[in-house]
């Protein structure tokens, strides 16, 4: 049974840049034999290569455009069509409205847009979207951010993963986390924003976010550059009294046992 709980594997947190050791945006979701990249922001093409080639995922899901959180996008297409890669068919990518064009439009300088359905199998995400890929089930809801951007909910085994994305505290991203095991939360902004103009949590948000929806263990991530990892997870612990970790580059968690300091790693 321990074999089949979904794994959750941080690529990278940084935004809006990589830093030295720490790329942007990128995390491993596994259970089983299933694999799925979640994001896929700046730098975690590398380090998703530890554990799996491009040729052995079974999908990539991306929260939203923007380019921590998609732009080894661009790489992977051309590590997929133009390397040492052999995919039998295109990878399946879900993501927002726009998705494929947004690539080609990047990839493309001549008269002839880029073949990018060739490396990727694309589904436009829209709110309440679900997919079943392999063992994992997967149920996307629209969140508030500045661009159309979504949260992930990811079951298996009996257990609950759900990613914020990059939002504001918002009624579906609270809806999505109900009494999940694990809340993957964002928590960039060091101070609120004036009113009207908020598209981050703050720590004391995604406390409060996991609070709400009664989350058994808040993990911070794409923490600003204005506030240290420490920092983020006090201020998110002052607000929610279950267990709070943060998103370390290489730290690895079980769900469904990530409530245990045993089950907390780095690789």
């Amino acid at each position: 049974m321990s074999d089949e709980l979904p794994r959750l594997t941080v690529l990278g947190s940084a935004t809006p840049y990589p830093s030295v050791d720490n790329p942007c945006s990128g995390y491993l979701v596994s259970s089983g034999d299933t694999r799925i990249w979640v994001d896929a922001g700046s730098g975690t093409l590398g380090p998703l290569q530890r554990h799996v080639r491009l040729d052995e995922l079974d999908a990539i899901w991306i929260s939203h455009l923007h380019a921590d959180h998609s732009a080894d996008l661009l790489t992977a297409y051309y590590a997929a069509l133009y390397a040492d890669i052999r995919l039998a068919a295109p990878v399946p990518l879900f993501g927002p409205p726009g998705i494929a064009d947004r690539l080609a439009g990047f990839l493309t300088n001549t008269s002839t847009r880029s073949p990018v359905e060739s490396a990727f199998a694309v589904t436009e995400l829209h709110d309440g979207h679900q997919a079943a890929i392999g063992s994992l089930r997967l149920t996307s809801r629209a969140v508030a951010h500045d661009i159309p951007a979504f949260a992930v909910r990811i079951e298996a085994a009996g257990t609950s993963l759900v990613y914020s994305g990059d939002t504001a505290p918002c009624p579906s991203l609270t809806q999505l986390a109900e009494g999940c095991d694990v809340l993957l939360c964002e928590a960039e902004s060091a101070q609120a924003p004036a009113e009207g103009d908020q598209v981050h949590h703050t720590p004391e948000d995604s406390g409060d976010t996991a609070r709400a929806a009664r989350t058994g263990h808040l993990i911070v991530t794409h923490v600003g550059r204005f506030l240290t990892p420490q920092q983020a997870v006090a201020r998110a612990s002052a607000r929610f009294d279950g267990l709070v970790d943060y998103a370390a580059p290489g730290a690895t968690f079980t769900i469904g046992q990530a409530t245990t300091a045993s089950a907390r790693s780095t690789s």
